[in-house]
């Protein structure tokens, strides 16, 4: 008799290896931590065989899992491909997504991917800018969803995450060391401020080396060892790297990132639903 594979247990079985791990794969799925052990284990007896390594840290694929791997991933895009036609809603036209330019890294790309994929037939706008700029175009209906970051919790709208700032510099640079330090950010940053603020208050002499609207020119900079930055944990590239500083620059403050998604508006369903895919990229 032939085996029947399930694609709900397929689904988990990948979500493993594109998570990294049981953990934040149930977390996406929605599921247990033992509910996806459990569907890794039945997996691995229906084909009488070992699909993940578990002697080492993380997730590892033992050759019978990378063969399966991808039968996996074609199941799943068959399953999805099928259930779209037939019952999911059939979004079509434009749906306008503004970031700051400092987000980007590490979800912007993955949720533009995973988007994409799922709703081929919608465009998305993508805006990137300061948060203050993009709360203004988001009130006067040029943007269907925004990400921002800001000092804090905004009662109208969803804090996705609260991450601590920190200072960046090219990996293993000198440019923190040096007298006057050399300070990099775009002119709107909403970091700014409040990064000056804290080498002010322990009187540490600074310049400001750059003078640019985007963090681009500023990640340049920093990037050549010229000058650091401040920038949220996690959300740089491999362009820069926190300082390990031991105490000799100020530390700096958490911040909130924020989730608006426009209301009352022709595109308020087409909005929600990227939206969840926002808040599903920062769940994990």
């Amino acid at each position: 008799m032939r085996r029947n594979l399930d694609v709900g247990t397929m689904r988990s079985f990948t979500a493993v290896v594109d998570a990294g791990g049981v953990t934040r794969a149930a977390s996406r799925l929605n599921l247990t931590q033992s509910a996806v052990s459990m569907q890794l284990k039945r997996l691995e007896q229906s084909l009488d065989t070992t699909l993940l390594d578990r002697a080492g840290r993380g997730v590892s694929l033992t050759n019978e899992g990378e063969q399966l791997l991808e039968y996996a991933r074609k199941m799943i895009a068959l399953n999805d491909e099928a259930v779209d036609r037939m019952i999911a809603p059939q979004f079509e036209g434009t749906v306008a997504f503004g970031i700051p330019c400092d987000l980007i890294y590490p979800h912007g790309p993955e949720i533009l991917s995973r988007f994409d994929q799922d709703f081929p037939r919608v465009r998305v706008n993508f805006v990137c800018s300061y948060s203050t700029k993009l709360l203004d175009e988001l009130n006067a209906g040029k943007l269907d969803v925004i990400l921002t970051t800001e000092a804090e919790a905004n009662p109208d709208a969803e804090c996705l995450a609260v991450q601590p700032l920190v200072w960046c510099g090219a990996p293993g640079g000198k440019a923190w060391m040096r007298d006057p330090l050399s300070f990099a950010s775009a002119k709107h940053c909403a970091f700014r401020p409040v990064a000056q603020a804290a080498l002010d208050e322990h009187g540490i002499e600074w310049r400001t080396s750059v003078d640019t609207e985007t963090d681009l020119g500023a990640t340049m900079a920093s990037a050549a060892d010229l000058s650091i930055m401040a920038l949220l944990e996690g959300s740089y590239d491999d362009r820069l790297e926190p300082i390990a500083h031991n105490g000799k620059l100020p530390p700096l403050p958490d911040f909130s990132i924020n989730l608006y998604i426009a209301e009352n508006t022709a595109n308020e369903d087409l909005g929600r639903e990227f939206g969840r895919y926002v808040r599903e990229a920062y769940a994990t």
